[in-house]
C-alpha cells in the first residue's frame, strides 16, 4: 500500500514569521500615527545636513541616523498609544460597560468590570492594565 504522506516542503521558521509580523504591525502603525497627524499641522522642513569634513565621521552618522529613526518611530507610534480603544465608550449603547460578578463562599467578589472597566471608561492602549506597562517601552 503506497504511502500518501504530503512531502515536506521548505518551510519558515516560525521565529522568522513572528519578526515579519512585529514589522507588518509596526508598519501599520506608523501608517495609522502618521494619517492621525497628517492633518494636525503642517512638519517643519528639516535642516539641511552639513556637509562632512574630510575624513567621514561613522560614528556620529550612525548617531545621527539611529537619532531620525527613534524620532520618526516616536511621532508614528505616540498617537497609536494614545488613541481611544472603545469607540462606543460612554455611550448608552456601550456593549463593555455590561458588567458579570459573582461572589463563591467568602472569597472577594469576582468582576468582568476589572478587565472592561478602563475601556468603557474610554480609556487608550497605554491606559489598558497590563497592556499600558508594556507600551512603555515604545517610544511617543
Amino acid at each position: 500500500m503506497p504511502s500518501h504522506a504530503r512531502p515536506r516542503t521548505g518551510r519558515v521558521p516560525r521565529t522568522l514569521l513572528r519578526a515579519g509580523l512585529a514589522v507588518s504591525a509596526a508598519g501599520a502603525a506608523l501608517a495609522a500615527g502618521g494619517a492621525a497627524t497628517a492633518n494636525a499641522a503642517p512638519a517643519p522642513a528639516p535642516a539641511p545636513a552639513p556637509a562632512p569634513a574630510h575624513g567621514t565621521d561613522t560614528g556620529a552618522t550612525a548617531s545621527a541616523l539611529t537619532g531620525a529613526l527613534l524620532h520618526s518611530v516616536a511621532g508614528g507610534v505616540g498617537p497609536v498609544k494614545n488613541l481611544q480603544l472603545d469607540p462606543f465608550a460612554n455611550t448608552a449603547v456601550d456593549p463593555l460597560a455590561n458588567a458579570v460578578a459573582t461572589q463563591v463562599a467568602d472569597f472577594k467578589p469576582l468582576s468582568t468590570t476589572l478587565v472592561t472597566g478602563s475601556l468603557s471608561r474610554g480609556a487608550a492602549l497605554r491606559d489598558v492594565p497590563l497592556v499600558g506597562l508594556t507600551t512603555r517601552v515604545l517610544p511617543g
